[in-house]
């Protein structure tokens, strides 16, 4: 029997399979599409993407194909100077196309073992106390112990299990294209500037190999959203804003998208599971779609993982829901908040203003980037340092001994081999996928635990705090420096120890 289909092999259901094999999972993903879809999708990365790429390894493949942008105070198009700092080693945005991720996270996965079946389409489900059958287009069926719907904002898998997307209907909707341009391209940025005067929800934009993304806003939501976009409509908006029509021709891609904003009632329902679009859509606003997918994917991978593999504890599967469903929650709200910003009537414009004299203040700016970024996320662990809960960021290492603590040692401890002499990165470290005790005392041990987490005895730069357990998402789980309160938490999250 299969461990895990993943139903969708865009970045959500990419990542996922990607981390289900790095605990040997064997994994099946179902993807309709025959290759890698040619629109370029979403643009770009953000800084907590960057860093979960990092984290596996992916990041130095992805900056070969993107560009880095300095990260700014940007909200809701409203632009402040911001001379600050992010607290992160990746302070940055990566513009890359969502073709080139995909790409690169296909790769990885296929190496890794996944078995990627393009051509394959899910058109049913059943399940039972055992597992999940699949019933695929064409007849042929699949039984798995679990599947993961990552199929997207029409997600039939969420259907199929009767899981509820209740939400807000679209307001507003915008037209977009992948396009070519018969103006010069001084002429549609001149037009754009002016344009964007008075409506931000107007861009034109250069993707690669002499294309445009342009958009443009529409009359109104259409009767069926799912309903083409033809090049004429398009043209006309572009018209009715900017006065012309720029040339447009050769269409790569044409689609709308509205302001609906809907969140799954649960992210399970028995052996049944879903991550991204599946479970929360909204406005693209802020860039935050893609990025939400595959943190999802990133927060499930090693908890589904461990309950294949039997060691999961209680409740940590359900964990997953526990911790993603009020970030998408945010989410939501931050985006249908810039929507509304961008609204033209009086309301929102006045509104607008206040929070451009918002963000006049630092405190702001850092407060609305961290949302965006996703680095301000704190997963509820209890009361404790306000490390606990959020993501460790990448730290420079060296070994306990050059600071002078009573215990020398290397960059090592349980993992065995050594991890290195002299300075590291902490990322670097966290690859395979696994645990992470980071130990400045270089006194304590995962002795227990050694199959499922890694102890590295280092002195980190930057660390306030004598030793950091370290989820494989990265995200703290125990602050101290007592063995016994370390071995308590190493079983909450690890399961029981001497496997």
């Amino acid at each position: 029997m299969i461990d895990v289909i993943v139903a969708g092999g865009g970045p959500t259901g990419l990542t996922l399979a990607i981390e289900l094999r790095l605990h040997g999972v064997r994994t099946v993903v179902l993807e309709r599409r025959t290759e890698v879809s040619r629109p370029a999708g979403a643009l770009g990365l953000h800084v907590r993407s960057i860093e979960v790429m990092d984290q596996r390894g992916l990041l130095e493949a992805l900056l070969a194909r993107g560009r880095q942008h300095p990260l700014g105070s940007y909200f809701a198009g409203i632009s402040k100077p911001w001379a600050g700092r992010l607290d992160t080693a990746h302070d940055y945005i990566l513009a890359i196309p969502q073709t080139a991720t995909e790409l690169v996270l296909a790769e990885r996965a296929a190496a890794a073992g996944a078995d990627i079946r393009r051509g394959a389409e899910l058109v049913g489900l059943e399940q039972d106390d055992e597992g999940v059958t699949a019933e695929l287009a064409g007849g042929a069926a699949l039984r798995a112990r679990y599947l993961v719907g990552c199929d997207g904002g029409r997600s039939l898998v969420r259907k199929l299990a009767g899981i509820g997307f209740p939400g807000q209907p679209s307001r507003v909707e915008t037209l977009l294209g992948e396009v070519r341009i018969g103006v010069p391209v001084e002429t549609l940025t001149a037009a754009v500037a002016e344009v964007r005067k008075t409506e931000l929800r107007f861009g034109a934009a250069p993707i690669g190999d002499g294309m445009f993304r342009v958009i443009a806003p529409a009359d109104g939501p259409a009767d069926d959203p799912r309903a083409p976009v033809s090049i004429d409509e398009l043209k006309r908006q572009l018209k009715a804003f900017a006065g012309t029509d720029f040339g447009i021709h050769s269409p790569r891609w044409l689609s709308r998208f509205g302001d609906a904003t809907r969140l799954a009632e649960r992210y399970r329902a028995g052996r049944v599971l879903l991550a991204g679009d599946a479970a929360h859509i909204h406005p693209p606003t802020g860039g935050q779609g893609l990025n939400l997918g595959v943190q999802d994917a990133f927060n499930l991978g090693w908890k589904l993982a461990a309950e294949v593999a039997g060691w999961a504890p209680a409740g940590l599967l359900d964990s997953y829901e526990t911790e993603r469903r009020p970030v998408a929650d945010d989410v939501l709200n931050t985006t249908l908040a810039q929507m509304e910003l961008l609204l033209t009537e009086p309301g929102p414009q006045a509104v607008r203003r206040l929070v451009s004299e918002l963000m006049d203040f630092e405190e702001v700016i850092r407060f609305l980037l961290e949302k965006i970024t996703a680095i301000g996320i704190r997963y509820d662990f209890g009361d404790g340092p306000a490390l606990l809960g959020r993501r460790l960021r990448d730290l420079s290492l060296a070994p306990v001994a050059e600071r002078g603590a009573e215990t020398g040692g290397g960059l090592g401890g349980e993992a065995g081999g050594g991890l290195g002499a002299g300075a590291d990165r902490l990322y670097g470290l966290m690859h395979r996928g696994r645990g992470l005790l980071l130990d400045q005392t270089g006194k304590l041990s995962v002795a227990g635990w050694a199959d499922r987490v890694d102890h590295v005895a280092a002195a980190a730069d930057g660390l306030a705090h004598p030793a950091v357990l370290a989820r494989p998402d990265g995200h703290v789980a125990w602050i101290g420096d007592d063995q016994e309160d370390l071995r308590d938490h190493l079983a909450r999250w690890f399961g029981a120890a001497g496997r």
